[in-house]
């Protein structure tokens, strides 16, 4: 038997292998009731180098009822593209009091065993109610929290290490 494991296999034919999970979440099919926002950053390795051939998820359980119609509701998935940038439409209805709008997982070359985080609205008045930030050290909260662009879009970069790595969660 072997000893490899699924996560250990991502291998490099996750564009290819996983494009039907993108085409579900094609920003085009969106149906929803709730309004929506952009996220949009880059996935940063730890020497700073973008991570071109990465696949971002994100799971969004109180968009579920929201996006109903959806094939998958609650559901994105995206690759990263040639500058490790990533898109992602994100409905945005109401949520608990101080929940992510988010819950982001990073599969990449290298890793062994995928990521997972969360992300946060900057304008979210119910940060400070969030159990999840409260676990995490004050000078690290910053990693997970989106800023506002101009455009109304959200920024959130994703850094895999250095002193500017995102924070990441263990569920054991």
């Amino acid at each position: 038997m072997s000893k490899i494991t699924t996560s250990q296999t991502i291998g490099p034919f996750s564009h290819e292998g996983w494009q039907w999970a993108v085409d579900f979440c094609a920003a085009g099919r969106l149906e929803t009731s709730a309004p929506t926002i952009v996220l949009h950053g880059v996935l940063y390795d730890g020497d700073g180098n973008p991570i071109d051939d990465a696949q971002i998820e994100a799971w969004l359980p109180a968009a579920a009822a929201a996006e109903s119609a959806q094939e998958i509701p609650g559901f994105r998935r995206t690759p990263t593209g040639k500058a490790g940038e990533f898109s992602l439409r994100l409905s945005v209805p109401p949520r608990p009091a101080g929940e992510p709008v988010a819950y982001v997982t990073v599969f990449a070359r290298g890793l062994t065993k995928h990521q997972f985080t969360a992300v946060f609205l900057e304008d979210d008045a119910t940060l400070a109610a969030s159990a999840i930030l409260a676990q995490v050290p004050a000078d690290r909260r910053d990693t997970l929290i989106a800023r506002k662009d101009a455009d109304g879009t959200y920024r959130w970069d994703i850094w895999m290490q250095t002193d500017k790595e995102t924070v990441f969660f263990d569920y054991a």
